[in-house]
């Protein structure tokens, strides 16, 4: 029998990456992830991360995982938008908590190819690892697990509509895997849904579309019971400025 090695453990390094902080307190922290930037340490991303760079900010924050220190939820590496994240152990249970119960509330912005059939709704389809490539999700999958999304159109355009997005679950890629299913991929995904931007009719619109490096998906709103004082707290930020240009070159 072969015996695989054990995994490489992971020595967490400081790092001076710039973070754009939306707010701070002596519990938590939430901050404002740019898009490219990846959330923790893991295969193929040992440095570089947010982990590291909280580990360079703040002097105080959560150990409760080794190799994620301060980190509380995820958001995929060419998403951009609100997280956030726990200064001490207690904070981050306490708040890992409110994530696992879906007390969390949360909403995306989204750009999705083609016109939806409704203009809002539900998409209850269940996630899980695909069969043949375990690096994506699928709906094809044999352990998959329930997974709700709910929806509404901000605007309609010629080959594309404006959402907002309401995850009810909170499992990994919900919202591009859903949208696909559905036959309208996020924009700027070429995992799920590469071939769309063939849909694109406007010829104008293809360079500006592939120059995004990015998904057209960002983490726009987050409210959750504050640890300390018991109260539900919010935040809010706007589109970043690559993804509001590509919305006014559709108009």
């Amino acid at each position: 029998m072969i015996v695989p090695p054990p995994p490489e453990p992971v020595h967490m390094v400081p790092e001076a990456i710039p973070l754009k902080i939306i707010h701070e307190d002596g519990t938590l922290v939430v901050v404002d992830k740019p898009a490219g930037l990846v959330v923790h340490p893991g295969t193929g991303n040992r440095q570089g991360t947010l982990a590291n760079a909280l580990l360079h900010h703040f002097q105080s924050i959560s150990r409760s995982e080794t190799i994620r220190p301060g980190i509380v939820h995820r958001l995929d590496k060419a998403t951009s938008g609100l997280m956030v994240v726990a200064k001490n152990d207690q904070a981050h249970d306490f708040l890992a908590r409110q994530f696992k119960d879906r007390q969390v509330e949360k909403h995306y912005l989204a750009l999705v190819y083609g016109c939806l059939k409704e203009r809002a709704g539900v998409i209850d389809v269940s996630l899980g690892r695909d069969p043949f490539v375990r690096t994506k999700m699928s709906t094809r999958s044999r352990r998959a697990r329930k997974a709700l999304t709910r929806y509404e159109t901000i605007r309609v355009y010629r080959d594309f509509t404006y959402v907002r997005v309401y995850p009810q679950t909170g499992r990994t890629h919900q919202i591009r895997v859903h949208f696909q299913h559905l036959g309208h991929p996020v924009v700027g995904d070429e995992t799920y849904g590469g071939k769309a931007i063939q849909r694109v009719k406007d010829p104008d619109l293809i360079a500006p579309i592939r120059s995004l490096k990015r998904y057209f998906l960002h983490a726009e709103f987050l409210a959750f019971v504050h640890p300390d004082s018991g109260e539900k707290v919010s935040f809010e930020i706007p589109l970043p400025d690559e993804l509001a240009e590509l919305l006014r070159a559709l108009k």
